[in-house]
């Protein structure tokens, strides 16, 4: 299949890639752009370690071709930082020990941030269903939904 050029924005930053319109938008962050912190769990968009926002919205990278992000925003992990001052999000995960593992980490903290976008004050269970598609073997859940709740209120105060 031949090769065109995809032009989007990732994390701020205007990019253009060279691929088959078929390629996984996961493939190209992680290998053409080396945003590693998107990562691939099962491929099939059954478990959310890949999620990043398109426009704002959660989706799983491994289903997203990057034919379909020209001219899109997309965000990844490495975008919520600005410099060494982490997002409240991301602060929020670390201060109420939401991490073991940390391989879902970056789609869960993403799915959170999309959930908080459009509604700055969820309930446990908006919460629980906003973040359904991210699968975390470690957590057991309790301390992530903390986080996100401990980050929701911080923004309001």
């Amino acid at each position: 299949m031949e090769k065109t050029t995809v032009r989007f924005v990732v994390n701020n930053q205007s990019v253009e890639v060279s691929a088959i319109p078929s390629a996984r938008l996961l493939d190209i962050l992680r290998e053409e752009l080396d945003l590693t912190g998107t990562k691939e769990g099962c491929g099939q968009g059954e478990c959310g370690a890949c999620t990043v926002l398109l426009e704002g919205e959660a989706v799983n990278a491994c289903l997203v071709l990057v034919g379909q992000v020209e001219g899109k925003r997309i965000e990844t992990i490495e975008g919520l930082a600005q410099g060494s001052i982490l997002h409240p999000l991301q602060q929020a995960f670390i201060d109420e020990g939401a991490v073991q593992c940390g391989y879902c980490t970056p789609g869960m903290v993403l799915a959170a941030k999309a959930l908080l976008a459009e509604n700055p004050t969820p309930t446990e269970t908006e919460i629980r269903v906003a973040i359904a598609g991210n699968l975390c073997r470690c957590t057991g859940y309790t301390k992530i939904i903390k986080a996100i709740q401990s980050a929701a209120w911080r923004a309001r105060t």
